[in-house]
């Protein structure tokens, strides 16, 4: 009988991994839990100092390539549209309007990705017909594609 319970919990480990959270989205679902509760504490009239700051943080911590591109996005969506209000999401920068996320920024190490990524969320009035993109994969930004993502901030924004 050990010999059949020792079976059934290994088999019951096998099919629970495969489909857990990886630790990677363990995390930022943590992170997401603890943005929620300082939120809920806040001063609201703080809210875009204390966002900002903790964006600022965050993109201090990434390395050195997610933190350039990461702080190049962030210059792009305040100089684009500075009425978004920057926040963490999911323990990555992201930018809200009315309170909802409609960019974010995703470093590549966070899900140890091979690319960065800048996305929008479905608030984001980026609608063109039937088919339009809603995330872009970043590995470097050239002068164009600055312009390019500014563009889009500024319609996503609306």
């Amino acid at each position: 009988m050990a010999t059949n319970q020792k079976s059934t919990k290994a088999t019951a480990a096998k099919s629970d991994s495969s489909v857990a959270f990886s630790a990677e989205e363990r995390a930022a679902m943590k992170d997401h839990a603890a943005e929620l509760k300082r939120a809920a504490r806040r001063d609201p009239r703080a809210a875009r100092a204390d966002g900002e700051a903790d964006v600022l943080a965050k993109l201090a911590e990434m390395t050195d390539s997610d933190r350039a591109m990461g702080e190049r996005i962030h210059a792009i969506v305040t100089a684009n549209a500075p009425e978004l209000m920057p926040k963490l999401w999911y323990g990555m920068p992201s930018y809200a309007k009315d309170g909802k996320v409609l960019c974010f920024f995703q470093c590549a190490q966070k899900f140890n990705a091979r690319y960065a990524t800048f996305g929008f969320n479905d608030i984001a009035t980026l609608d063109d017909g039937n088919v339009w993109p809603t995330a872009f994969a970043l590995t470097e930004l050239t002068a164009a594609d600055e312009a390019r993502l500014g563009e889009l901030v500024k319609k996503a924004a609306g």
